[in-house]
C-alpha cells in the first residue's frame, strides 16, 4: 500500500542511532545518509526515511499518530522495545504484551523516538 514513510527527526545522527537499533533487531541494515543529510532504510517493499523538516520547523509528533512495524514473535517484539529504551526511545502506552482486541489477540510494543514520535511493534497472536 505505501511506497515510503518519511519522520521528521530532530537530529539525524540520533534518531539513526535509535532506528539502527530497533530495525536491526528485525533483521533490516543500518540506515544510509544521504547527501542531503536524510536517513533511509530500503527494503524490497518500499523506503523508510527520516529527515529535518524541510520548512525549517522543529520536526514535531503528530498527535494521534503512530507507525507500526510487523515483528515475528513476541520476544522480537521485546527484543525491539528494549533496543529502542537503550537507544534513546520513551516507553509510552502500556507496557509491551498481548492485548485482547476482542476478535483477535495482538502482541503490541510502544515506543517514542528521539523526536516523539510513536512508534509500535506489532504481532498478530489470534
Amino acid at each position: 500500500m505505501f511506497s515510503h514513510v518519511m519522520l521528521g527527526a530532530r537530529e539525524i545522527q540520533e534518531s539513526k542511532k535509535f532506528y539502527d537499533a530497533i530495525l536491526g533487531t528485525l533483521g533490516y541494515e543500518a540506515g544510509k545518509i544521504d547527501p542531503k543529510g536524510r536517513c533511509f532504510y530500503f527494503t524490497k517493499t518500499g523506503v523508510f526515511g527520516l529527515s529535518v523538516p524541510i520548512d525549517g520547523q522543529p520536526a514535531s509528533h503528530g498527535n494521534g499518530s503512530t507507525l507500526g512495524f510487523a515483528v515475528e514473535s513476541e520476544e522480537q517484539g521485546n527484543a525491539w522495545h528494549s533496543a529502542g529504551l537503550a537507544n534513546g526511545g520513551v516507553a509510552c502506552e502500556d507496557p509491551p504484551g498481548v492485548r485482547d482486541g476482542g476478535e483477535m489477540k495482538l502482541y503490541l510494543a510502544y515506543l517514542r523516538d528521539p523526536a516523539g514520535n510513536k512508534i509500535c511493534a506489532m504481532k498478530r497472536v489470534g
